[in-house]
């Protein structure tokens, strides 16, 4: 079984993500999900992005490095949203990774180095028209990481939801989300 590290979306350790990381432990995986806003939820996205400007984005990266500290090197990281920005820079420069699942959110390879390290296994997942995901050029990111990368995949979902793999917030897909549960399941299987 994979040793998988989560990282929350700009809401927090919402019970969604809880859930989602619950779901993974059930099929026997070991998971890790630190907390990188120290406690706190927002009930907007608005206001929890507010927090992580605030702190720093830096910081909350920073945050989920030290959170890998400890931990074996042969890790898939998985983010949501925000949380993609910890876990791609921790798939791309931590030795040993073993994948990454980035959902509803994907930067530009160069963010964290030149290239995507060969042996690492990727898959983005995200709403073809989310305003964030779509709108703001993570799609083309993914695009661009799918056509570089030695083992990437890029799942589109339809629909304009951001969030919508956290059970516990209104833009919650369960269809959408069914699906994104099964591919990640899939995957870390494979990645054992």
């Amino acid at each position: 079984m994979a040793e998988v590290l989560v990282f929350h979306h700009g809401h927090g350790l919402t019970d969604g993500v809880r859930e989602f990381a619950e779901q993974l432990r059930r099929a026997g995986h070991t998971i890790h999900v630190p907390d990188l806003f120290e406690g706190q939820v927002f009930d907007s996205l608005e206001e929890g992005m507010g927090y992580a400007e605030d702190v720093g984005f830096g910081t909350v990266v920073e945050r989920g490095t030290a959170a890998a500290e400890g931990l074996p090197a042969e890790l898939v990281y998985v983010g949501f949203s925000l949380g993609v920005l910890p876990a791609q820079k921790l798939a791309q420069t931590r030795p040993g990774a073993k994948g990454a699942l980035l959902l509803e959110a994907c930067v530009p390879v160069a963010e964290f180095g030149d290239t995507w390290p060969h042996d690492v296994p990727v898959q983005v997942h995200g709403m073809d028209a989310d305003p964030f995901f779509a709108g703001e050029g993570d799609v083309d990111a993914a695009r661009a990481l799918v056509e570089t990368a030695a083992d990437a995949e890029l799942f589109l979902y339809p629909g304009d939801r951001h969030l919508f793999t956290d059970s516990g917030l209104p833009p919650y897909d369960e269809q959408a989300a069914a699906q994104v549960s099964h591919r990640v399941l899939d995957f870390l299987d494979r990645s054992t």
